[in-house]
């Protein structure tokens, strides 16, 4: 999210793109080393360029827009959808199923094809960037459902850390909420969320997870939502975050 301060020094080309929703930084620094994009009148030959808001940017011959406000949706991922823009193997992507007269988002962080629930979307890389950031602390909170027998002290194993087989993990808090027929319901919480770890660490105590749903992101909640649903954080609530971010890494 870019401040006012940040707006009237300058930022980077690439970045002022993206946040104009026109595209990605990586495609923006590719169209201007294509030299698709001029400031005030001379071709962009690096994307190292900071532009003001009194610069004219053009790309593709047409004037670059101001950047609309910064926002926040809520969305209820469902299954099978994978969170990419575009999927080589042609497979549903989250961006297919939104509604269409959303403007250009971008996720944050992902949820692997077969998770559901909370993602967080947004207009703006930078807001992107800064609620992933791992300096934050921010918690996520996973229901899970697994194949499998488990006690409470053998859950308890992860809040301290570890490796398993190569694979580093921090403070996990796992809670055994309830068993349903051959399958167990359990409560995971977690600070940075790496690729498949939910099902890893589970995997090690001997269950297989057969349904996961992010139930919040940080402040965030997942809440009444239903699947495929999405809804705009309110802007207050967006900016009461943001400061409580900015004080954390002051």
């Amino acid at each position: 999210m870019t401040s006012p301060e940040t707006a009237r020094n300058g930022e980077r080309i690439a970045r002022r793109m993206a946040r104009a929703g026109l595209c990605s930084r990586r495609e923006a620094e590719r169209w201007i080393m294509e030299g698709r994009v001029t400031v005030d009148n001379v071709i962009l030959t690096s994307p190292a360029v900071v532009v003001t808001p009194d610069q004219a940017v053009i790309v593709d011959g047409t004037p670059l827009t101001e950047p609309p406000p910064t926002r926040l949706w809520r969305y209820h991922k469902p299954r099978g959808l994978v969170t990419t823009n575009r999927d080589p193997q042609n497979r549903p992507t989250v961006f297919d199923a939104l509604p269409k007269d959303l403007p250009r988002l971008m996720t944050v962080g992902r949820l692997d094809i077969n998770t559901e629930g909370l993602l967080l979307l947004t207009n703006d890389g930078g807001l992107a960037r800064t609620l992933e950031r791992p300096s934050n602390g921010f918690m996520r909170r996973y229901r899970v459902r697994a194949f499998g027998s488990i006690t409470q002290k053998a859950l308890d194993s992860l809040k301290d850390g570890g490796n398993i087989d190569g694979f580093m993990f921090g403070s996990v808090e796992a809670r055994l909420d309830r068993a349903q027929g051959s399958n167990l319901w359990l409560t995971v919480n977690l600070a940075e969320g790496k690729n498949r770890e939910v099902k890893r660490l589970m995997e090690s105590l001997g269950l297989r997870v057969n349904r996961l749903i992010r139930a919040s992101y940080g402040p965030y909640q997942l809440g009444r939502l239903a699947s495929g649903e999405i809804a705009i954080v309110p802007a207050r609530a967006l900016r009461d975050v943001l400061k409580a971010t900015s004080n954390s890494c002051a």
